[in-house]
């Protein structure tokens, strides 16, 4: 068990990495709030636990409503110390993501460039979504080709290749 110690001389347990991504798949499996936002492994058998994938519905009265977008985080050995690489796989429009490479580009997306290690996957995706409720986000025209990732007006998938 590692321990740091706090500012009063009292010890605050640091949870290792591996028990704190099973907490996380954890959560993950369980659904996060409205089932709007989910996460897993992308590979079962990685004993590492560093590439997950990630899903965002798009949300509602914005560019990205009823759209489906599919991420890849990599949680390097440095997690939670470290935030993990996060990656759109579905081509998207959005102030902090690098058009090109669909990289969540930390110096642009808050979270990522002043990391906590009681930061989450399920922050990350959470915050995503936020970003694109945001002004400079919410009415970004959305590139085409996202449309085997459609939903239609009640919530039903259209076409989607979902994990």
């Amino acid at each position: 068990m590692q321990q740091e110690m706090g500012s009063e001389g009292s010890s605050r347990v640091i949870v290792p990495r591996n028990f704190r991504l099973l907490e996380e798949l954890e959560r993950g499996e369980k659904g996060i709030g409205d089932g709007t936002v989910s996460y897993g492994m992308d590979d079962a058998d990685d004993v590492y636990m560093q590439s997950w994938t990630g899903t965002i519905i798009g949300p509602p009265n914005t560019a990205h409503e009823g759209r489906i977008y599919q991420l890849k985080l990599f949680c390097g050995k440095e997690y939670p110390e470290k935030p993990p690489s996060v990656k759109f796989q579905t081509r998207i429009n959005m102030s902090c993501v690098n058009e090109e490479s669909g990289v969540v580009e930390p110096s642009l997306f808050p979270m990522l460039a002043d990391w906590r290690r009681e930061y989450t996957m399920e922050d990350i995706l959470m915050q995503l979504k936020k970003e694109m409720i945001s002004p400079q986000n919410r009415k970004l025209a959305q590139p085409p080709g996202n449309e085997e990732g459609r939903m239609d007006q009640k919530g039903i998938v259209l076409k989607c290749c979902i994990m």
